[in-house]
């Protein structure tokens, strides 16, 4: 069976001084697969768009700025991490530069800011603990990962860096 996920980006919008990271609180719909849990802003890949111009618009529709400088830091294969089982692909960004302030939330939760320092202690996606790290660390390289989840549950985590 061919592999045929649903393309998505997220996006870690750094303050000014790159200590603190805009997080949305997933708190505001109930059922939400994601309810409870901080993440990073973003969603799918519209048809007509690059990942760049995708992860741009998400930026602009949940927090209300404008991306100005941006860096990819890696790709991800969730296989088996929607709601009912269906594969994700992310582009996973640092947005190091925008214009605009962001707004205090949107349709599904608050934002917050949150030293990058104390990530690991917000409720999150058990995932997210094993590919943060990459995310914000001084390695200039990509990474590449595949973590399966089944049931809610992560099952594994392997990257590379090229």
């Amino acid at each position: 069976m061919p592999y045929t996920p649903i393309v998505a980006t997220l996006g870690y919008v750094l303050s000014p001084d790159r200590r603190q990271v805009l997080m949305i609180h997933r708190n505001t719909r109930p059922g939400d697969h994601h309810l409870g849990k901080y993440n990073g802003l973003g969603g799918k890949v519209e048809p007509d768009e690059d990942v760049a111009t995708g992860m741009r618009r998400e930026i602009q529709e949940e927090a209300g700025i404008d991306c100005t400088s941006m860096q990819l830091r890696g790709t991800i294969s969730w296989p088996g991490f929607g709601k009912h089982g269906e594969d994700w692909f992310g582009f996973v960004f640092v947005i190091d530069a925008y214009e605009g302030t962001p707004h205090g939330g949107n349709h599904e939760g608050t934002l917050e800011w949150v030293d990058v320092d104390k990530l690991d202690t917000l409720p999150m996606w058990e995932g997210d603990r094993h590919f943060l790290p990459l995310v914000f660390d001084t390695d200039p390289r990509a990474f590449h990962g595949v973590m399966p989840y089944r049931d809610g549950r992560m099952q594994s985590w392997n990257y590379s860096r090229i």
